[in-house]
This record gives C-alpha cells, structure tokens and sequence, in this order.
C-alpha cells in the first residue's frame, strides 16, 4: 500500500472515504475538496476521462466546477494565472498530452517568476507507451521540471489522490508557485479506494515551512531594527509582489501609516500601498515616476518588503539607494537576501507575522519619530517632478486615455496588461487602493498575457470590474480569447491602445539603434480590431480616433452591461517617461519633454552597452 502522510491540517473524516472510484473521479474530488470552482483547460484524448469526470461532478453538483474553454492551451494558463492573481487562490488549468502540455509552458514559467500558485494537471499518455514516442506524448516531467515550482508524475493510482493535495500544498505555501501534475491516461480510468486525506512525504520542503513559520522576530531584532529607523530622518519603504503574495498589504500600511514612512513599490507590488494616499510615491525603477526614483536617491534608511532587487529596480546594484546608510530587508525566501544588494539588517519569515510583530514591538516600547521635514521634501518631488505628458496634442495620447479611464475606476476595478508601452503607462497612471487589482507579467513580460488574466479574473471577481490594458502587438498574441470572453458572457472590458507597432521596441530603437525599426513598424498590416471584436460577439466595439469623442466614448464603454472592446488610435510617437536605462543609475534617468529632471539635461545618457536587454 502507498504511503500516506497526515495532511498539515487536521481534516475531518470525509464522507466519501472507502468509495471505489476511477482516478479521474478521484483527481476531480480532490480539487473539489480544495474548494476549486473554475477549472480553465482545453480538451484531448489523454485527459478525457478527467474531462468526463467533472461533466458528471458538476451534473450533480448544479455546475459546482465550471469548465472554462480557451482558444488555446497557453490562455488556460494565463486564465488561471489570472484567477489566482486576482482571488490569492490557487489557479487550475487541465490540458491535454504533447502540444497541450507544452503549449502551457509559457503560463508555468511566467506564474514561478511571478509566484503565483497554479496547478496545471497534463493529460499524458499511457504508463506502458511512455518513452515510445506515442501519439501526442512530450516528456512533461523533463520539460517542465526547470518552469516549475514543482512536478509530479503518477504512476501508482493509489498514490494520485494524495499527490493531487500534496500539489495544492505547496503551489500555496511558503513562496507561491506552479505545480505540475502528468496523469497518463491508464491511471486516471484505474480504479483505487478513495482516502479522503493524507499527502505524500515531502519532509524536506515541510521542514522548510515550519522553519518559516516558527522563524519568529525577537526582542533583540526588533530593538536593532528600531535603532535604524530612530537615527534615520529620511526612511523609505520599498515593497514588492511578496506584500501582495501573501496577503500582508493590511500589515505593511499600518506600518508606514504608524511612524509616517513613505512607500515605493515594484511593479509586482503596485497595490501594496494604495496609491491615492500621501505617503505614496507609486511605482519606482526603469519606468518609475520621477519623484518615486528621487526618493530612493535622497532616502538615509531603506526597508524592503517582498522585493529582490532586480535589474528593473537595480540596474546598478552598488549605486542604488546611495544615500541609504543602512538597508533592511523582510524575506519569504531566505536566497533573496543579499542575493543582489548587500543588506544590514534582514528577516526570513511570513510577511504579515513578521510586520505585525516589528508594529506591536514599536507601540510596547513607546517608539516615535519626528519626519515632518522629510514629508516636506516628498510633496515637493512629487509636485516638482510629477507624471505628465503633451496635453495640447493633436493626437490621442495613450496616457489621457488611462486618465479618463481612471477618473471612473476611482482605483477600485482590476487592471489586467499585454506587456509593452500599454503596460507602463497602465501603471503609471491607474491608481490602486488595494491589493490584487493590478495583473500583470511582471519579471517574464509575457506578450500575450493580458486578455486571458483578465477572463481568469472575472471568474474570480465578479464583483469588480475588470478591464484588459492591451497593445495592438500585445493582444494579436492571444486574440482568440476574445471568443471565450463572449461565449461565457464575461464583462471584460477590453482596451487596445493601438500605436501600430511593438511600440516598447521601437522606443528603443528609435534611442539605442539610431532609429532603424527593424521589425517592429506594423503600418502595412491589414487587422481591423473592430471587425475581430464583432466577429467574436461583441456587441460593443468602437474605435476613437479623435480626441474630442475620448470622454464620452469611454464613458459608454465601462458602462456597457457586457464584454466590450474599445480601440484607441493613439499617438505612435508617444514614448514611457521616465526611463532609466539598463545599467543606469537613477541619476541618468531620461524624463522626455514632459516631466522635470533635476540633473542637467544630459544626464540621460542613451548609450548602452552591446548585452544589454529591455
């Protein structure tokens, strides 16, 4: 018999424990039981079985688990990224064997660079034909093994039950992530007993969650984190997509909030904060505001929350935050520390405990602090070196477009993004006031992305509006999702900003490659987004080409009762500013035209070396 372990919290005694089922019943069971009720996934002869298997569950569970059927096997995983960006559950996707599976990769890879918790179950050929070359049989295991948090590959039906808990289990816990479970196609019609509880022994990764957890703060790294934050005049909280992953925002800002520091965020970490509050200064790094960027310059204290230090952020690690006479850092994953930026102070464990504890530890010992002046010079950046644009233009500028827009959103509906020019404006100009409204593929920059996040979104949240920030390269990518959209009636609203072109790399190539649009210009294509849209069902589908109709057009676009799709032609020309070059500091970031620079006006210098990338 296989080896069962208790699971790590105590359940009671199921009351299907002892049925007979077939590995199908049982894999859908255990989704049901980890309170699964969307599944995202395209069909195939491999996963069939588990395909029937929910048809019959939800025939007599009143549609308990609705299936979501994409285009394409790359939207269902996006779809369930989506999901679980936007709820903080864990995302199912179910494909089939061969090109199923590997047309999931991209979702898989984009969800562990992000930590988003997915469980993707592969279709896969019989046990017996396995390694023969079968009928759509790709070797998921090995193709997945370097995407992935986890993979799993069944070949005891006893052990599928426990597997498919043990899955859910870690794509939750500890950093979140995807796990991938191949189920070959004999397994899932084999009859075995169903349990009803236990996981497979993981005793490495469990002791590596209970070290987490237990991984208290002391009194004395409390004291020593207070000492910092008493000799700074000028702290600074830098959060990222951690804060978010694991639900921890309510901690963080009750922190800045009580002594008063003010907040950048990542572009994983936009909702951490909300940014409509004074002490917020929105998003920092490449495209950062200005203002934001000033302050990481002229902070003395730096603390990050759920931020590594990437190259986005940190382009040149030793001249980042040059004024910071000391640096804290608060980690899930203790590889973070120190990893890129050399820190003074550091903490390894849950976010919201953690936090929690550094709060109550300052109000026991009675800490205060004086930053009157300090909040002084942060009005004066953000009103100096504020976000604008050419608001006289002829043209539609991509950034007013997001200004209307935002004037209804009040920073309440979810933003998802394609990945480009739309992307940075999108979160430049959005504002948030909570967490798990902004989705977006932050660290992959997947193109593609948005339009199925922000389906798998609506599943999720139904009580918000939810709204796809998408480019006309961006969105060719996963176009077919707009079908899926209206098939299932789901009110996305979806926007293209339309520039014609990749208009990201052209900005580049128009500063870094003299100009030369290699590949990038799409003013000969021949797509009409209206045409698409009416072709998918959209009964709403407009097109503004002049600025003078933007306001009332947007206006009857988010008040649309159903899906709907808007297509801005907005100015080609229109560039992200600010703009820290690769390997820049934030002392030679360009503003353009619009926004003030503090540095002399050749401080951006655009020359890049030969290696660098986006």
């Amino acid at each position: 018999m296989t080896e069962l372990h208790t699971a790590p919290e105590t359940r009671p005694h199921h009351p299907l424990a002892g049925r007979i089922m077939t590995g199908a019943e049982v894999l859908v069971q255990v989704l049901a039981d980890e309170g699964v009720d969307t599944v995202f996934g395209y069909s195939g002869g491999a996963i069939l079985p588990t395909y029937d298997a929910i048809f019959r569950f939800n025939e007599e569970h009143h549609d308990l688990m609705p299936l979501i059927v994409p285009a394409n096997e790359q939207g269902a995983g996006f779809m369930a990224a989506g999901y679980a960006r936007a709820s903080g559950k864990v995302g199912v996707a179910m494909v089939t064997s061969g090109p199923g599976a590997t047309n999931a990769v991209t979702p898989v890879r984009d969800s562990m660079a992000d930590s988003v918790p997915m469980v993707l179950i592969c279709g896969q050929v019989a046990r017996a034909a396995i390694g023969t070359d079968a009928f759509q049989e790709a070797p998921v295991t090995n193709i997945m093994s370097s995407a992935a948090k986890h993979v799993f590959m069944v070949t005891d039906p006893d052990k599928l039950e426990a597997t498919v808990r043990t899955a859910f289990e870690i794509a939750r816990s500890g950093r979140p992530g995807p796990v991938v479970i191949d189920v070959p196609k004999d397994v899932q019609n084999a009859e075995c007993t169903f349990t009803g509880s236990g996981v497979l022994p993981v005793p490495g990764y469990r002791q590596r969650m209970r070290d987490l957890r237990s991984n208290k703060l002391s009194d004395e790294k409390c004291a020593e984190f207070f000492r910092l934050l008493g000799e700074s005049k000028r702290p600074l909280i830098y959060a990222g997509g951690g804060v978010i992953n694991s639900d921890s925002a309510n901690e963080l800002r009750a922190l800045a909030q009580a002594y008063g520091i003010p907040v950048v965020t990542t572009l994983m970490g936009i909702g951490a904060f909300d940014t409509t509050d004074a002490l917020s200064l929105h998003m920092l790094g490449m495209h950062g505001t200005a203002f934001a960027n000033y302050a990481v310059e002229d902070c003395d204290f730096l603390i990050a929350v759920g931020a590594r230090f990437d190259d986005r952020v940190a382009g040149r690690p030793d001249d980042f935050a040059p004024e910071a006479k000391a640096i804290a850092h608060f980690d899930a994953d203790a590889s973070e520390i120190n990893k890129v930026k050399q820190v003074d102070w550091h903490h390894v464990g849950l976010f919201a405990p953690s936090l929690a504890r550094v709060l109550a530890y300052g109000r026991e010992h009675g800490f205060s602090n004086e930053l009157s002046d300090w909040h002084q010079h942060i009005a004066a950046l953000k009103r100096d070196y504020a976000m604008n644009y050419d608001r006289d233009s002829s043209l539609i500028q991509p950034y007013a477009v997001i200004e209307e827009i935002n004037k209804h959103t009040d920073g309440r509906a979810v933003i998802a993004t394609g990945v480009g020019q739309h992307q940075m404006w999108a979160a430049q100009y959005f504002d948030f006031r909570e967490p798990r409204l902004w989705l977006t593929s932050g660290s992959m920059g997947t193109m593609g992305f948005g339009l199925p996040a922000a389906i798998g979104a609506a599943c999720a949240r139904r009580d918000k509006l939810v709204i796809d920030i998408d480019g006309d390269s961006s969105i060719r990518m996963n176009i077919g999702e707009l079908e899926t959209a209206t098939t299932y009636d789901l009110p996305v609203k979806v926007v293209v900003l339309n520039n014609i072109g990749d208009g990201m790399v052209k900005q580049w190539q128009k500063l870094f490659f003299k100009g030369r649009l290699s590949a990038s210009d799409k003013s000969l294509h021949k797509k009409d987004f209206i045409k698409a849209a009416e072709a998918d069902g959209f009964e709403f589908a407009r097109r503004v080409t002049d600025p003078a109709d933007l306001s009332a057009t947007v206006e009857a676009f988010l008040e649309f009762k159903g899906p709907a799709f808007l297509e801005v032609m907005v100015d080609p020309d229109a560039g992200v500013y600010p703009m820290v070059g690769p390997g820049k500091t934030y002392k030679q970031m360009i503003t353009g035209d619009f926004i003030n620079n503090r540095y002399s006006d050749d401080a951006g210098d655009t020359e890049v070396g030969p290696s660098e990338m986006f």
